[in-house]
């Protein structure tokens, strides 16, 4: 009779130390949300200090042409001042966790000019956030045109 008991006792326990930890992991989840909308705020407004606090140093981007770039060649691009955002927006945003990393899903509509020609975007999105040190920052990002 003993052992139910125990086992009771022992799966009490940890029910309770998953509660705190699903707790947690839906806060962590909000977080890396509200930086992912602050990276696109970032990027529109051409903010390089935030740009490069979010962006981790080995960072990289896969654009909707299949060019990559780096950290510095993020950040030089969103410097760029031939370049004018006005719209960046995300939308369908799916965040999944998984324990210090987080990946994020959606859609994003950017319009703006570039060398003073319009141009607009409508792409799915895959970034890939991580906790580092206490710290969140983007590690991986890909840009894609979705086929009609």
């Amino acid at each position: 009779m003993r052992l139910p008991i125990t086992i009771g006792f022992v799966l009490c326990i940890l029910a309770g130390l998953a509660v705190p930890a699903a707790a947690q992991e839906k806060n962590d989840a909000a977080y890396v949300r509200s930086l992912e909308l602050q990276w696109t705020e970032s990027y529109k407004e051409r903010q390089v200090n935030i740009l490069s606090s979010l962006l981790a140093d080995d960072f990289v981007i896969t654009i909707e042409d299949g060019s990559t770039y780096s950290k510095t060649g993020y950040i030089s691009h969103s410097a760029e001042p031939s370049v004018h955002v006005d719209v960046a927006e995300m939308s369908d945003i799916k965040v999944r966790m998984h324990g210090n990393v987080a990946v994020l899903t959606g859609a994003y509509h950017e319009r703006g000019e570039s060398d003073a020609k319009p141009y607009e975007y409508h792409d799915r999105f895959t970034d890939v956030w991580m906790k580092s040190g206490g710290k969140w920052q983007v590690i991986a990002s890909h840009y894609s045109v979705a086929v009609k």
